[in-house]
Parts: structure tokens; sequence; C-alpha cells
């Protein structure tokens, strides 16, 4: 909380010892109003708040355009976005800054016209690998014939590959599970690019559908095609259902990395971003970290007091909710009472 009448909160988002954004805002969250007003706290002014309301941890922070989405790691409340925008002054030059902390919650019940993030209408670099027979075709693009490093198409940004797609065909995905291995190492090349897609001119019940499937059993199909999916978190696969969807899928998969790659964030917004680093790979948040530690590595008797100690940031309500569960399923009970109670692992 701050002295201030008008925005009697401050909302700081910091990454260890250091600061990447601080706010003064209306409310301390959004509430039915739709979005809350907010103006950034300068380096020379610095009200002190007056006491610490709420500390939450971050899952991740991610750039959408002119948007900054934070996701928290708690059970409510945990998603938002804050859209910063620069406006003229209709009186005289220069700009000046408008932010704005939004929920999906009032997203969703507002319904604002709808506007895609990424679009322009700009002509396409569009490159086709020299190997490819009879390729997709993209007419308004500028479309050349080259050797591409891995995969079938690329769009080419600043003499280098900012998307590239792996083709397939019903027929030549059937030949890839007969060389899976070969076919991994493939993927994975293609995956080490930051927007790379497999696009496969089928649909996935035609791997499923005895009549079609000659060689392989579809059940087999099935398993393989799960195996694609679980070995490459990063990789975009999609079943287009015949060529020509899948040349358009492609021209507006490349068509929304071009415009996003054009798109200039708002300096803080980027500025944020860079310097909170890569989000951590995914796995459950906070409530699904302490639990997988208490059943694995936490001690046959343990106390309340021992979790605050290891993890004094965790909320006390999914601490409870965690302890509550696991004695549900059988993994823990309760022992004791008052100052002497204790948990005693199944």
């Amino acid at each position: 909380a701050t002295e201030s009448e008008r925005f009697p909160y401050r909302l700081t988002i910091r990454k260890g010892e250091r600061t990447l954004l601080r706010l003064h805002v209306q409310e301390r969250w959004p509430g039915p109003k739709g979005h809350v007003f907010c103006i950034r706290e300068e380096e020379e002014w610095q009200p002190f708040p007056l006491e610490e309301l709420e500390r939450v941890p971050v899952s991740s922070i991610r750039r959408y355009g002119k948007r900054l989405v934070v996701v928290l790691d708690r059970s409510k409340n945990k998603r938002c976005d804050f859209l910063f925008l620069k406006k003229r002054y209709k009186t005289r030059p220069g700009e000046y800054e408008q932010i704005f902390w939004r929920t999906e919650r009032a997203l969703s019940q507002r319904r604002p016209r709808v506007k895609l993030s990424t679009y322009t209408s700009t002509p396409l670099e569009i490159a086709i690998d020299g190997n490819e027979r009879y390729p997709w075709r993209f007419p308004g693009n500028r479309v050349a014939r080259e050797h591409l490093p891995v995969g079938d198409y690329a769009l080419k940004e600043r003499g280098g590959l900012a998307a590239v797609v792996e083709r397939k065909t019903f027929e030549n995905l059937l030949a890839e599970f007969g060389r899976m291995s070969a076919f991994h190492q493939k993927l994975a090349e293609l995956e080490s690019f930051r927007h790379a897609a497999l696009v496969i001119e089928a649909a996935y019940s035609d791997f499923l559908n005895p009549r079609k499937m000659k060689y392989y059993p579809p059940a087999f199909a099935a398993r393989a095609i799960g195996e694609l999916h679980a070995f490459h978190p990063a990789l975009t696969i999609v079943f287009t259902g015949n060529r020509k969807l899948a040349a358009e899928w492609t021209l507006r998969f490349f068509s929304a990395v071009h415009a996003h790659g054009e798109d200039i964030p708002h300096g803080k917004v980027a500025e944020v971003v860079d310097h909170y680093g890569e989000t951590p790979e995914a796995t459950g948040g906070r409530y699904y970290d302490l639990r997988r530690e208490i059943v694995e590595h936490f001690p046959a008797q343990f106390t309340r007091a021992m979790i605050r100690e290891r993890h004094p940031d965790v909320p006390v309500a999914t601490v409870t909710r965690l302890l509550s569960d696991l004695k549900r399923n059988g993994k823990i009970v309760p022992r004791g009472r008052g100052r002497k109670a204790f948990w005693e692992k199944v």
C-alpha cells in the first residue's frame, strides 16, 4: 500500500534482487469494470509502500504484441496482462504513456471487438527447398527456390530463416515410421528453430482407418504419432486434411510470425521480458512441485512448520489444500494434536 489516494497500491515484479517493473495501481486486483489504470514509477519518484500486502511467485512472463502477459503461481486470480500504449498529444507534439492492467475474466466478460494481434499486408519472402517436388503455391508473395538446411519451406527475414515447415503426405509419414530414429533426429533439428512446424497433408483419422493402413496396424500408427508429440514438445504438429489446406495453414503461420516480428514492442515490455529470461519448463506449478517433494523426499514424519521452513513463500492456502489432497488420496495420515501434531507418510 502507498500514501496516495488515487493510486493506493504499488505493484512490483521482481526477479531475485532486481526490480523489473514497478507500477502504481488503483486496485489490488482488476475487478468487474474490466481494467485498472496504472502509472509507471520513475526512478526519481520513490514513495515507499507502507506495508507489504501480498507476495506471489510468478510462473511465466511473456510478450504478445504490446501486452505483457503474467501468470502467477496460485489457484485463483492468476492470469493477467499489462497493455502498454503510446498516445500522441492532441495539443502539442510528443507522446504519453498509458498502461492498463487487465485480467482473463474481465476480458472474457467484456467481449471487446475482435482484433488479432498479428496482421500484415506486406508480401512475404518464402523459400522452397530445391528438392521439393510439386511444391505448394503462395500467390501474392515472393517465392524462390534454394537449398534449405532443414525443412521444405521457410520464411526468410533479414537474411535468415524466421520460420520453417516440414511437409509430409500420408505416404511420407508412413514411410518415416519405418525409420523413426532418423526421423527424430530430423525433427530435433527442425525443433531448434523458434518457429517450426510439421505439416501433414492428411487427417489424423486416416492413420486410424484400417482400410487406408497397408503396412502398419492403426494402433501402431497412433502410438508413433503420440511419440512424435511427446519427443518434440516445442514442435507444432498439425494435420490439415489435404494439400490445399496444408498450404493455406503454412501461409497463415508464416504471416503471423512475420507480423509478430514486425511489431515493435513497448520499450518497457521488451525490457521486462529480456531481463526475466526464458520461462522455465512448466511442471505443474508450486502445488505439484511441493507435492512431489513431500512424497519423494520428505521424511516419513513431518510437520507444517517443516514445510514453512523449507518453502516460506508458498501460500498457506496452497499448503492446506495439498495436505488435504494427500490425506484424501491415502498418501499421508495425521498424528497427534495441538503442538505435537504431525503428518505421517503411508
